[in-house]
Parts: structure tokens; sequence; C-alpha cells
């Protein structure tokens, strides 16, 4: 299979291709109109800067932060370069996952390609060629606070484009020094950096970008397998469909709500298991029933269900925001993914350039959109958690057994344990929701009087997002098992054709559990890969269409 190529020109780049690139090992190319703009761009910059004539030029030819009034001479403009990326190399705890670097690499690419960073076309290169021989850095997780960017991860990536010593990288399966792995891969071992390159290479929130875009897609993965857990744990409840009409949604029409709505009518399309005659049927769980009794109408018959509670009836109302607020972080992050964001910028003018100081380092809307994310994503599994716990509680569960046991309670548990695994990630989630971006404190002197935390809020939301993989595999499992034993007495209720495609694509994943108790952890382990990878969505949209209407048709 041919490796796709995604060419960076600063204009164009789609969160779908940095997923490609980071996650896909898709191959990196700079677009050639881009290469010309920055051999120009940086023709002039060696022409006419790199004299003592030149203005003085923050982190070009002056000190940073607290030392801009100190002068570099252009003899240690290349010393000075070399220097920063040595001071910024700080931070600790465990290494960013690989496919946050090769992210942050090829963000760091598509902004320098916007030819307002004067960066040498050869730093870029060299930062392509690391990707497509994918070689990663280690870059430690923590010690950034998203303005002036993030210096020390983007540092410490740096140290290993320029093949320092202490630079450590994975290569083919390997950690090594960068410089081993840039000779194994026909590479040039090391790398000066000479006057604007590291300023550029660290200045800018591009952890935190790359953190956030990939959060962001597996946001939008997460809904939707949470859309079908939600379908499956309907009809394994024989609830009610009415509250998910169209035009109960046009009396409060919210863009996200009716989508979310229009996808749980797809899915239940055709249920008779969601119907008045299906709930009259008594399940074999049901307390003190004599088994000969499964399947046959309650006596007298129960009286029609009124309302639904809350984690069945108001999913349009809870899902909705959470898509709505994708659509916007998603806009939010487009725009960063395809924007300069070091500092000073250049800029054409008159017959050259321009230098001028701004503030695009800084990471506010990346932390503010995160902090959004964090608490749609930690609402979603709360409710998902919810019906989880509805699934094996006989007291209100319609008749299913407790725990969801198959046979021989008592000696089987079942799966309450399973279910409460899930609460404990919904807790964990509570307490990471705490508004990072609110959160500032003076850095570097008081240069820095405020911050954005933005790596931060990106990193842990990535956490929260986990979480509810999770929590959704738990009542992805949960419901398939409670359809399963409904099936036992209602077989002759049909349930809609999109949860049937669900229900068959998490049993094409992990049977079910009709004997005794078996070692589950395997089976969320499964199906949380399935949910993280919107597998269990594609193959369920192969079957019954599209879940999401266009967000202009709602």
């Amino acid at each position: 299979m041919n490796t796709p190529v995604i060419t960076l020109d600063g204009a164009h780049l789609r969160a779908e291709d940095v997923v490609a690139i980071a996650r896909g090992g898709a191959t990196v190319a700079l677009a050639d109109a881009a290469r010309q703009a920055l051999d120009a761009t940086r023709g002039y910059i060696e022409s006419h800067w790199l004299n003592d004539a030149a203005p003085l030029m923050y982190a070009f030819n002056t000190g940073v932060g607290a030392l801009k009034s100190h002068r570099i001479a252009p003899a240690e403009i290349a010393t000075f370069q070399a220097s920063l990326v040595r001071s910024h190399s700080a931070g600790t705890g465990e290494p960013m996952p690989d496919e946050v670097v090769r992210a942050m690499m090829a963000l760091r690419v598509n902004a320098f390609a916007s030819n307002h960073s004067g960066v040498r076309v050869a730093i870029i290169d060299r930062l392509i060629a690391m990707l497509n021989h994918g070689i990663t850095p280690l870059v430690p997780s923590k010690g950034s606070v998203g303005a002036s960017g993030d210096l020390a991860p983007l540092a410490l990536m740096s140290g290993a484009l320029m093949g320092l010593p202490e630079s450590r990288v994975a290569y083919r399966g390997e950690v090594m020094p960068a410089a081993r792995a840039f000779g194994q891969a026909g590479m040039a071992p090391t790398m000066d950096v000479q006057a604007k390159d590291a300023t550029a290479l660290i200045n800018g929130a591009t952890a935190s970008l790359a953190y956030a875009v990939l959060a962001a897609h597996d946001a939008r993965e997460l809904l939707g397998s949470a859309t079908l857990s939600m379908a499956m744990t309907l009809e394994a409840l024989r609830g009610e469909l009415s509250c998910f009409e169209d035009r109960v949604m046009l009396a409060r029409p919210h863009r996200g709500q009716r989508r979310v709505a229009a996808a749980i009518r797809q899915l239940v399309a055709g249920s008779q298991r969601c119907t008045e005659p299906a709930r009259q049927l008594r399940l074999r769980g049901t307390p003190g029933l004599d088994p000969a009794q499964a399947g046959t109408p309650h006596t007298p018959p129960l009286a029609p269900r009124i309302q639904d509670v809350y984690s069945l009836r108001c999913v349009p109302q809870v899902y909705g925001p959470v898509l709505d607020a994708l659509d916007y972080i998603d806009g939010i992050l487009a725009t960063e993914m395809n924007s300069a964001t070091d500092n000073p910028l250049i800029f054409p003018e008159d017959a050259g350039y321009a230098i001028v100081s701004g503030g695009h380092f800084h990471g506010q809307y990346i932390a503010q959109a995160m902090d959004l994310l964090a608490l749609a994503v930690a609402d979603l599994s709360a409710i998902c958690d919810r019906r989880s716990a509805r699934l094996v509680d006989p007291a209100c569960n319609f008749g299913l057994p407790a725990n969801l046991i198959a046979q021989r309670p008592g000696i089987n548990t079942g799966f309450s344990v399973v279910q409460s695994m899930g609460t404990g990630l919904v807790l964990e989630n509570m307490g990471l929701c705490g508004p990072a971006s609110a959160t500032s404190l003076p850095a570097k002197g008081n240069t820095e009087d405020h911050i954005s935390n933005s790596c931060f809020a990106a990193r842990r939301t990535r956490t929260v997002v986990e979480n509810t993989q999770a929590v959704v595999a738990v009542e992805l499992l949960l419901a398939a098992q409670a359809l399963d034993l409904a099936e036992l007495d209602l077989a002759a209720y049909p349930v809609g054709a999109g949860t049937a495609a669900a229900w068959s694509a998490v049993r094409a994943t992990v049977p079910a559990m009709l004997g005794d108790d078996r070692w589950v952890h395997d089976d969320i382990a499964q199906l949380r890969a399935r949910v993280a990878d919107g597998s269990l969505t594609a193959a369920t949209q192969s079957a019954c269409g599209p879940l999401w209407q266009a967000r202009e048709a709602a």
C-alpha cells in the first residue's frame, strides 16, 4: 500500500493530516512555493541583518526575557542560538507519547511554511526527514507554562534535531542518542543552528496544539461510539423513542441536539424492542419469576411507561453540547494549525522585510478550548456511566438479571466491578476538570506576567478522553450482554438495524458471557481500542448509513 504524502504549505493543514502523520506514518513534504518564499526571506535576513548596523531585533540580535537589553554581536549569534536550546531544555515526567511528538514536529513545520519565522529551509528539511525516517525525540511531558509557547518541550525537540549528545530519540524500536539515529538513517549526525533558527524552533504553543488536535479528533470518534452504546442500552431497557422526535427537537433547535437525536433515530429505526408490546413481556431475570413464565406478558398488564430517566431521555440535550463544542473547538484548532506562532515575526515591507514582536506564542485559545473539551467529555462519561449502572441494577433494569449474570448467581458475580471501574474513571475525570486556563502565575522575572497553562490543559484533556473511551467500552460491554440476555425472551421483537449492527460489531470483538465469569480486563481493553480507532462506528455506519447530519442541515 502506498504511503500518503502530505504536503505542508502553512495554510491548508487539516486535523486528519496531523493524525495521519502522527499515527499513520504519512510521508511529509514541503510545498515548492513555500520553499521558494522561505529561501527569499532567508536570503534577505542573511544579506541585511547579520551585521553590526542591523537594528535591535528581539531574540535575533538581543537576549531574551529579562535579558532583552543585551545586544548579541553578529559573530556570537550562532552561539547564542545554540545556547538557547541548551538553557531551555528543561522538563520532567514521563515522555510524551511518540504520536504527540510527531504531531508537534509536523505542526512546527507547517508554522514555518507560512514564511513568518525566518528559519532556514535546512531546519525544516531536517524536521521533515526526522518524521519520514521515524526518528522521534524523547520529550518529557511536564514543565511548560504555555507562554512564551512550549519552550521546554520544543527545546528538547530541537536538541535532538541538532544531535546534541544529551538528546535521546526513539528509532526502530530502540531509544538511542540522536546522533546515532541520524547516522543509521543516513543523515548528518549533527546540525548547527544559526540566526533565528532556535528562536523559531522553541517559540510557540506547539506541544499544546499537538495534544489538542489529537484529543479533539479522538473525542469526535468517542462521541460516535457513545451514541452506539446509548442506542444499545436504550434497546436493552426497551426505552421510549418519542422524546427523540424531530418535532420535539425543533421546539429548542440547537444544532448539536438535533443532530444527536437524528443519529439515535437512525440507529433504532425499525426497532420493535422499544415498543409497548415488548415492554409488557417478562424477562427471566425478573426477581421471583417462574422460569416457565419468561417471555410472557405481565398479568395484569403493566401501566405504560411515562418518561424514561434522564440518562436515556435527555441524551440529545447532553450529547448535543458535546457535538457543538467539538465543532467550535475544531474551528479554533484549524486556525492554530495554520498560523505562525513564534516571536518575533517577519513580514514583507516595501522592498525588504520587517521584524515585529507579537504574542502569537500565547496558548490561551488552546487552553480555553481544552478546558471546554475536558468538561464536555467528562460529562459524556458521567451519563454513559449512569446508564451502565442501570444495566446491572435489578431495581431499574426492567427484568434483566442482577449484574447481568447469565447463570449461577452467587458463584458468579457478573459485571458489577466492570461497571464500578467506569464510575472510578468518571470520578477521576471530575477531578481533572478544574479550569486550567484560569490558572496563571507570572514567570521569568515577571516578563511573562500572564501565562496560559495550555500544555497542561491539553495533556489533561487527553487523559479525560482516554478515561472516557474506557467508560464507553464498559457501557458497550454491558449493553451487549443485556441484549444477549434479553434476546432469550424478546427475539420476536427485533432491535433497530443500526443497533443490531453495533451489537454485532461488539460481538465480533468480544464474545458474550453466557456461562461462568471470565477474565474481563481484556474484553474492556479490546473494546476500548475499537472505541479509540472509530472502527465500531465505521462498522455500524456501513450497515445503517452516516450517523451525523451535516451541521448546516440541522
